[in-house]
């Protein structure tokens, strides 16, 4: 199959472009859904251990992938220890 992928960018090259640009986006979701797979915090991989680990986020941890217009150094605990 990559024989013929070959073949076809060496008699289009226009579409080597393309091939760049879908495999670039393929990469990042990829590191994406990886990135949302271990830094979540709803995520649990190990129960045994640590079955919530939400509860041990504090209030200035940034968790979410972009803010705008939040400071998280400045949030103050307004929640109860469990």
């Amino acid at each position: 199959m990559l024989a013929v992928v070959r073949k076809q960018l060496r008699s289009h090259p226009a579409l080597i472009p393309l091939f760049i640009f879908i495999g670039g986006g393929a990469a990042m979701s990829l590191l994406y859904l990886a990135r949302l797979g271990l830094r979540n915090p709803d995520v649990c991989w190990d129960r045994k251990n640590n079955p919530e680990p939400w509860n041990k986020l504090g209030p200035n941890d940034q968790y979410k992938f972009f803010t705008v217009n939040m400071d998280y150094s400045k949030l103050k605990k307004d929640r109860p220890d469990f």
